[in-house]
């Protein structure tokens, strides 16, 4: 089947579109990327995915329009998509759309006398499949929630098919909006894989640069502001006593816990320690990266030995972020993913076309020893294409 899969992370920056060819099923699968694009999402519409997601308030109607419209950008991303790969859209077997999350509560907390759990995407499925005429799998998370689980994260089950190596133990790291890794011993079941979200990644960085740029830049490209940055070790130590990176995994986090409250905490700490933007974003750049080192030190290398830490999502682009994971990881080799096939930038949406192929084929694709499941889920809902 050929497959597109597309997502938007907690950065909204807009929304990343892979095409695969796929066939076959574990332990026989056989996954080939094809291409990827990206389309920016218009400003004024991601300022308004942001407020939402930050919590502030929106009504009924006005979340519903939203929902609808995300559904119409993610269907006119896809057919781009198709004309920039020269692919007719009804040679296109499947969608799967990961969607944009504006809330995400992976842990139950009190709600109306009983605890609970909830996640929230939007961009509608069926908008999607009725705009492109190509049946689309969206809303992924929800069926590991139903079983306990936290419904993130998700892409273990692709690191799993990708990066499992007989002799090899390695650590897959992406760094989106949230840091989340995946580790995957030699020759690891399924049932020896173990995931969590780190802490942050390019959400607070970018928070910072919006911020102290008045929104005239969107990242810290290169990490050129941070090199222009001081480090301050005793801020930098404050951020590192902040207690999620402290909670065991299973867990997940997102704009929920990383996002304005907690850049208006930097910016706090900023002032007493009399920073300058650069040094602020500096102090958040160096932070995203030994928040990872932290969770390696505590979570993982204790328990097992990572000969390889694979680096995905835009984060790997920042050279600082790298050094700083290579200096404080001695004898682990740090590589880009684009060196095992997958470019860095495409491997999130890449993973939801293959979770795409396996809820088309009822196969479960959860790992219940990422997310906390009480056991596997078969993921998504599907909207099927209006028939032709």
């Amino acid at each position: 089947m050929l497959v597109l899969g597309m997502m938007s992370g907690t950065s909204a920056d807009g929304i990343d579109v892979a095409l695969a060819r796929i066939s076959g099923a574990p332990p026989n699968l056989s996954a080939k990327l094809i291409g990827h694009a990206s389309v920016r999402f218009p400003d004024q519409l991601r300022k308004e995915i942001l407020r939402v997601a930050e919590q502030h308030p929106i009504s009924s109607g006005a979340l519903s329009q939203l929902n609808f419209r995300l559904g119409v950008l993610f269907a006119d991303a896809a057919l781009a998509a198709c004309r920039t790969f020269r692919v007719a859209p009804r040679r296109i077997s499947l969608i799967g759309s990961h969607g944009q999350t504006i809330f995400h509560q992976g842990r139950p907390i009190p709600f109306f006398g009983s605890p609970t759990a909830s996640t929230l995407q939007i961009g509608e499925p069926s908008v999607i499949a009725a705009r492109t005429g190509i049946t689309t799998i969206g809303d992924f998370r929800p069926a590991d929630m139903a079983l306990g689980g936290q419904g993130a994260p998700l892409v273990p089950y692709v690191d799993y098919l990708l990066y499992r190596h007989p002799r090899l133990d390695r650590v897959s790291l992406n760094l989106g909006g949230i840091a989340n890794i995946t580790v995957l011993p030699r020759a690891a079941k399924p049932q020896q894989v173990f995931a969590f979200d780190t802490g942050p990644a390019n959400m607070l960085i970018d928070a910072l640069v919006s911020h102290f740029t008045r929104g005239r830049q969107r990242f810290d490209k290169n990490a050129q502001l941070a090199a222009q940055g001081r480090s301050i070790p005793a801020l930098l130590d404050e951020l590192l006593r902040d207690p999620y990176l402290k909670i065991a995994p299973p867990k997940s986090t997102g704009r929920e816990y990383y996002g304005r409250a907690c850049m208006q905490r930097i910016l706090a700490l900023g002032r007493r320690h009399r920073a300058k933007p650069g040094d602020l974003i500096r102090a958040a750049t160096i932070f995203t990266a030994l928040s990872v080192v932290d969770a390696l030190n505590r979570f993982v290398l204790p328990r097992t030995k990572t000969e390889q830490l694979i680096v995905s999502g835009g984060g790997a682009h920042n050279p600082l972020i790298l050094a700083q994971l290579s200096a404080a990881l001695p004898g682990i080799e740090v590589l880009p993913s684009s060196r095992l096939g997958v470019p860095e930038d495409a491997k999130e949406a890449f993973a939801f076309a293959l979770l795409a192929y396996a809820t088309f084929h009822r196969r479960p694709s959860n790992l219940p020893s990422a997310t906390g499941a009480s056991g596997p889920a078969i993921l998504g809902k599907i909207s099927y294409a209006p028939p032709r």
